[in-house]
């Protein structure tokens, strides 16, 4: 069992990255990687400094019931599967608490390995107050090698595929977000936001210094169809109800 701890950091700037909806994801292949060209290209786009030249690109978008995250990490050219891996969190209050909660999650995946799932709201410090639960159904996590689809740059490099249900996470317009990759040949951690003295990926810092991941279009939360049905039945029955009382008077 992978054990995940807190580390309390600060972070001087509030940070937040844009989420779009998108009307694409239904064709995206989770294999790992750009499975063709134009696959992530309907997301909205985070470029990650590594201080290298080769940033991580980092694709985010909500449709349907799902956050779907695609992390391009071109910086990691030494490939080291079962090893090399990427995680990320979602706090759907981003109350920027101390101690994480049972309402935030972390999704970790390995390079060509298993994934994982994490809870807070643990009262084990030890543990970092979260806690390994079964993965949730419809949940994909799952890291790669890039091949020459890839938007980026045809240099083989580790890349990962999230799909991330909101039944698991919550529908909100502004979440506290983070995301780490660790690139096992460097035993380097590259995150967003930037956190320094985080030197292991098991080590995730206090959503107090999380960044935040907002819907600037409030398109999420998203309403399922059926609400929207309800809600226009309503609307039309309280029309022809005052309607007919007019005619009536």
């Amino acid at each position: 069992m992978l054990i995940i701890i807190v580390s309390c950091v600060p972070v001087s700037i509030a940070q937040e990255i844009p989420i779009t909806v998108s009307g694409t994801l239904d064709q995206v292949i989770f294999d790992g990687k750009w499975s063709f060209i134009t696959e992530w290209k309907a997301t909205s786009l985070t470029v990650i400094d590594t201080g290298s030249p080769d940033p991580i690109y980092l694709r985010t978008a909500h449709e349907g019931n799902f956050v779907y995250v695609m992390i391009d990490a071109t910086e990691d050219h030494h490939i080291t599967k079962n090893s090399d891996n990427a995680i990320i969190c979602f706090d759907p209050k981003n109350d920027k608490e101390k101690n994480p909660d049972e309402n935030t999650y972390c999704f970790m995946t390995i390079l060509n390995g298993r994934s994982f799932t994490y809870q807070g709201g643990s009262p084990f410090a030890i543990n970092g107050n979260f806690k390994e639960i079964p993965n949730p159904e419809n949940f994909i996590g799952i890291g790669s090698v890039s091949d020459t689809n890839d938007r980026y740059t045809t240099s083989p490099h580790a890349s990962y595929e999230f799909k991330i249900p909101t039944e698991v996470i919550g529908r909100s317009d502004a979440y506290g977000f983070y995301v780490a990759v660790f690139d096992a040949h460097s035993n380097k951690v590259y995150s967003w936001p930037k956190i320094s003295n985080v030197n292991n990926l098991l080590h995730v810092p206090s959503p107090s210094t999380w960044g935040s991941i907002v819907s600037p279009d409030k398109s999420l939360p998203e309403f399922p169809w059926p609400v929207l049905a309800l809600v226009s039945s309503l609307a039309i029955i309280t029309f022809m109800t005052r309607r007919s009382a007019i005619f009536h008077r």
